[in-house]
């Protein structure tokens, strides 16, 4: 069965993603606009409304006058901007993150793919505040670097373009603590308090680091072993998102943060000594990869009901 797919925002950096791993599948028929009708309304509704399935990547305000534009039941939506990742009604698309969420995603017509940096947060902090060895009230601090196609074309014209000699080699921004990822790292962790969240950019094109810092002697009695596990036990059997043995992490001296670049993979550390009272935890992910354009194809072979490798491998 062929089944028909929109993306709206398709020349944009994720939309540019997105196409290039879905291009010479069978089972996908694309609906393109070209030339001016990109931004003609009335073309716009039609394609989104002749889709089986949409893929939105916009900015916020741009997604919401999409989803307004879809007057039908059976179109099912994927949005990549950060409009509806905290919204009632929308599915979080991060299929690895629960026991049931995976078959969420394939019941729901309206799927929010998560960020980038939420993704990594996410995947280390969830597991642990479910198993109750952090404590859903405690204030967690997160570090993250992402290459610099995470800030989308004006941040790549930055590092790539003319003026490419003056751009930093690396930069701390997001310095107001107000940052639009906060509250879906707060709000899918479980944490009640919001995350004090602390980005960096490297002079990298793609592929990012996620760290957490831990002070193991202010929490409820735990150590790396413990915390370990519990990652272990709750992405078991998973193809996408793995834990790295502590053996494997007691012997590097670095971690790369382009290591997984190119796939829809993320791998999970936990550093520090096992006798000690500190640990770090850090995801790698490729932030174009399992943090946007590879996520938003697994979530659409889930919700069409194809393998959910298709196309990722």
């Amino acid at each position: 069965m062929t089944h028909t797919l929109f993306i709206d925002g398709e020349a944009g950096t994720t939309g540019l993603e997105i196409r290039q791993r879905l291009e010479g599948r069978a089972d996908l028929e694309f609906i393109s606009l070209t030339g001016d009708r990109r931004k003609d309304p009335a073309a716009r509704r039609e394609a989104l409304n002749a889709a089986d399935a949409v893929i939105l990547c916009l900015p916020d305000e741009a997604a919401k006058e999409a989803v307004a534009m879809i007057d039908n039941a059976t179109t099912r939506v994927i949005d990549a901007s950060t409009a509806y990742r905290v919204a009632e009604g929308w599915t979080y698309g991060f299929a690895e993150m629960d026991a049931g969420q995976r078959a969420a995603i394939a019941a729901s017509t309206r799927v929010s793919n998560p960020g980038c940096y939420p993704t990594g947060f996410i995947g280390l902090m969830r597991p642990l505040v479910k198993a109750g060895i952090l404590p859903a009230s405690a204030f967690v601090t997160v570090n993250a670097v992402s290459g610099y196609s995470g800030g989308g074309k004006s941040m790549i014209a930055e590092f790539e373009g003319p003026e490419k000699d003056k751009a930093p080699a690396y930069r701390a921004y997001g310095l107001s603590l107000h940052h639009k990822h906060v509250p879906e790292m707060t709000k899918h962790t479980g944490l009640a308090n919001d995350v004090l969240f602390a980005p960096a950019v490297g002079t990298y094109r793609q592929g990012m680091l996620v760290e957490i810092p831990l002070q193991l002697s202010a929490l409820p009695a735990t150590s790396v072993e413990v915390i370990h596990g519990a990652l272990v036990e709750a992405y078991a059997g998973q193809r996408f998102v793995e834990v790295a043995d502590l053996e494997t992490t007691e012997a590097m001296t670095g971690i790369d943060p382009e290591g997984l670049n190119g796939t829809n993979r993320m791998r999970l550390h936990v550093f520090g000594d096992r006798n000690g009272h500190q640990a770090r935890l850090v995801a790698l992910l490729d932030n174009l990869g399992k943090g946007a354009s590879g996520a938003a194809v697994q979530n659409l072979n889930i919700m069409l009901g194809l393998p959910e490798e298709t196309g990722l491998s």
